[in-house]
């Protein structure tokens, strides 16, 4: 049975949202045939000629300590995205993130919108040699190996001398990079049954020097990732246009130390293992996901000064929407 990407997707972004900048990654997936991860990036591309829009938020809410207070106590990040299909195998996608990062009591805020970030994902398959993905796959066709490789850059829109209540620049709390960012990955996605997926991500960000406004230079540490899900088709109503798949993620996030004027700073980088149990609903040309992502395993620089990092969440809630046209 013969069945169209442009009928059967679903716009299934994973934008996974850090403690002190956005990642934005891609993929999508239909009612029928693989799933999808909740966080991470997938390895189907947007069909030819349509267009999504596309909602997440990400709740974290940090351990606190004495030492620390007044403490980072929460941060929201909110992305807005849009993307396009151009070919059966070409999407290229705009994310538009805003950050809120709040302190206990006596602390300092910050929150506005950050830079924006432009991506592009290529998708290819192996069917007795690799091949970019056709304009249709049957349901066979879609149990075939599915990869992906995309790429993309920050762009500097926002304001990287955000100054905080006091009149101070702190760049963990800025709103932007100052300078591009560039990210390349890669996905690899198998249906290991009708019912089970398999999805896999590696990927890379890596950031510029930029001098602040306060005449201080800092350049973020690289950003690596492996990721893997497994996603169950636990309920599917065809008549409804409904699915219900429980999905559980795994990912390892390596950081580099942040270079604070040229000198590898301490209480920052380090590597985290995260769970992230969830659930994804698809209903007609609408997406839904829900998670609970919570730090497992962590091996932090100087962990006992890294409030408020990457690896030091309580636990972070994780929910988007979307829709394609």
């Amino acid at each position: 049975m013969k069945t169209t990407t442009a009928l059967a997707a679903l716009a299934l972004l994973a934008l996974p949202a850090l403690a002190h900048h956005g990642v934005a990654g891609v993929g999508n997936a239909g009612l029928e045939g693989p799933g999808a991860p909740i966080e991470a990036a997938a390895s189907a591309v947007l069909p030819e000629g349509r267009t999504f829009t596309y909602f997440k938020i990400d709740q974290a809410r940090f351990q606190t300590y004495d030492w620390a207070a007044p403490n980072a106590k929460n941060s929201t990040f909110t992305m807005l995205g849009v993307g396009h299909g151009f070919t059966p195998w070409l999407s290229a996608y705009l994310f538009a993130p805003h950050h809120a990062k709040m302190d206990e009591k006596g602390g300092l805020d910050s929150r506005g919108w950050a830079d924006l970030s432009l991506m592009a994902q290529i998708g290819f398959k192996y069917d007795g040699g690799f091949r970019l993905i056709p304009a249709q796959e049957s349901l066979d066709d879609l149990e075939d190996w599915h990869f992906s490789l995309y790429g993309g850059s920050t762009l500097p829109t926002g304001n990287a001398n955000h100054r905080l209540a006091d009149g101070s620049i702190d760049p963990g709390k800025s709103l932007g990079f100052g300078k591009p960012s560039w990210s390349l990955g890669f996905t690899a996605s198998k249906q290991i049954s009708s019912r089970l997926t398999l999805n896999l991500e590696a990927s890379t960000q890596r950031f510029l020097e930029y001098r602040y406004a306060s005449g201080e230079r800092m350049r973020f540490g690289a950003e690596n990732r492996l990721n893997a899900a497994l996603a169950w088709r636990a309920y599917s109503a065809a008549e409804q246009a409904l699915r219900i798949d429980p999905v559980l993620e795994l990912q390892m996030l390596a950081l580099g130390r942040d270079r604070e004027n040229g000198v590898a700073a301490r209480a920052t980088g380090g590597r985290i293992a995260y769970a992230v149990p969830g659930v994804r609903v698809y209903w007609r040309n609408t997406s839904f996901a829900l998670g609970l992502k919570k730090p497992v395993w962590t091996r932090l620089n100087e962990a006992d000064q890294q409030q408020g990092a990457e690896g030091k969440e309580k636990y972070r809630l994780i929910f988007s929407a979307s829709v394609l046209f």
